[in-house]
């Protein structure tokens, strides 16, 4: 029994373009968005010292997902991979899902993004309404996009140099703090402050784990080193590397600056809304340190929005490849990157500048409630895809990778549980709920899409069918 036969995605296409240093950032970058620098302001008020914890929790389960991806990656790597594989190991109809899915997420993802750059301009600029910013940032980051993949490439190494430096710095500061006592902070800042104030779970195991789904959206983006296979000069050295370097960055980057911030200021002055590291720095008292790390996370939310765009045009081409989006996606303008998928999905993003101006004070979370969801949606098919995967080379019906994840499936199954459990606390959280409203909204449109679709191409039909004879 042969594996199913796919389309394989367009990428005769592609210029590859991305170096190794350029991958690496990327990836780097990937760990560092605005569900860290932003979000992590509501989750610390949520359950204070606490979310170190569930960052923690979180992040083991994004190196499980990282590395049944990267064994994917490795059995065969092209550019849209999560639909790819979604398509070969669970049919037509998983690939259809997860491409137009992933799409989404990044365009909800690339509103949440711009909402939360225009209000770190207010830091310097109260008076520039949100949805000015948001439409100047749109503009530009598209343009950058539709130049060529090595633009975008450098854009984003310099994007990504500039948080992982501060962030770098942010924590030799405040250990600084700690152990020399120096600026304003230095009275009240001690690493006694993680449990001192009604301990370490403020607010109950409970209130913890609820903060979960806030926190999974911090690690969106980690999977765009799949999306960047097709276009890598060496996915074969860069893309291992990269996967491998993931555990170090999530020490650093989110459990360390965490750690050193709540040391600093105790966690009852964080807030929703607010930057905990511009709170953090604000008080440290040192000259222009707020208006430096507002700059930073600044430049990382245009970093993700960013790489939103750039994922969003590869997906949509990918879809095209395989039928299941209008041909005009597959086109390449003449530097080799997708611009009319591109285009229609800035086009999109442009909604986060209507609830900008609507809604400035609910944009930011209710657009970051529907990428979270979509984003599971996609982990979940990563792991799927690896379990069936894993299966067909134990049955002898496919080679094995060069990349094998440890554990085999079973890692797997556990993240799969994970997720599962996840989704179950969104469905309990009165504010995040309405996620899965749009996702049983999403749902319907692409059933009917997939019945739309099947009925002018029989040979999608076809291919649906027999996907389990084929992957057993």
């Amino acid at each position: 029994m042969t594996s199913a036969k796919v389309t394989e995605a367009p990428e005769e296409g592609y210029e590859r373009g991305l170096g190794s240093r350029q991958v690496q950032m990327i990836a780097i970058g990937g760990a560092i968005g605005v569900g860290l620098f932003m979000g992590a302001g509501a989750n610390i008020a949520k359950a204070g010292p606490s979310i170190i914890l569930m960052y923690a929790l979180a992040g083991v389960v994004i190196f499980f997902i990282m590395r049944a991806l990267g064994e994917l990656l490795l059995y065969r790597p092209v550019s849209g991979s999560f639909a790819e594989y979604a398509r070969e190991f669970l049919g037509p109809f998983f690939g259809f899902v997860t491409g137009w899915t992933y799409w989404l997420m990044w365009v909800v993802t690339g509103m949440a993004e711009l909402t939360a750059a225009a209000i770190y301009i207010h830091f310097w600029f109260p008076e520039i309404p949100q949805w000015v910013s948001a439409l100047v940032f749109l503009v530009v980051l598209f343009g950058v996009n539709l130049i060529s993949v090595k633009i975008f490439g450098e854009v984003e190494f310099w994007f990504s140099m500039v948080k992982v430096t501060a962030i770098i710095g942010m924590i030799v500061i405040g250990l600084g703090v700690l152990t020399l006592g120096f600026s304003d902070a230095g009275d009240t800042a001690a690493v006694s402050n993680l449990w001192s104030h009604d301990g370490f779970f403020p607010n109950g195991i409970g209130s913890s784990l609820m903060t979960l789904q806030g926190v999974m959206f911090a690690y969106l983006a980690v999977e765009l080193v799949g999306v960047t296979a097709g276009e890598s000069e060496n996915p074969e050295k860069t893309l291992p590397k990269a996967i491998n370097t993931l555990p170090w960055r999530i020490i650093v980057f989110y459990v360390g600056a965490l750690l050193v911030i709540l040391s600093v200021v105790r966690w009852t002055e964080f807030s929703a809304g607010e930057s905990p590291f511009v709170h953090a720095f604000g008080k440290i008292g040192i000259p222009l340190a707020a208006g430096i790390v507002n700059f930073v996370v600044l430049t990382a939310a245009l970093s993700s929005c960013n790489s939103g765009m750039y994922s969003t045009g590869r997906m949509l081409r990918g879809l095209a490849a395989n039928n299941e989006a209008p041909k005009a996606f597959a086109r390449l303008n003449a530097r080799k990157t997708p611009a009319v998928g591109i285009t229609v999905s800035v086009a999109l993003m442009g909604i986060g500048v209507i609830l900008n101006y609507v809604v400035p004070e609910k944009a930011f979370a209710y657009v970051t409630s529907v990428a979270t969801a979509a984003g599971i949606w996609t982990w979940m098919m990563i792991l799927v895809s690896h379990i069936r995967y894993r299966r067909a080379v134990d049955a002898g019906r496919l080679r094995a990778s060069s990349f094998p994840a440890p554990g085999g499936a079973l890692f797997s199954w556990v993240a799969l549980a994970f997720l599962i459990g996840v989704t179950v606390m969104i469905a309990a959280d009165a504010d995040a709920r309405v996620c899965l409203y749009v996702a049983a909204g999403w749902a319907v449109a692409l059933g009917i899409g997939w019945t739309v679709l099947k009925k002018g191409n029989p040979a999608l039909a076809d291919r649906d069918e027999d996907r389990f004879e084929k992957v057993g």
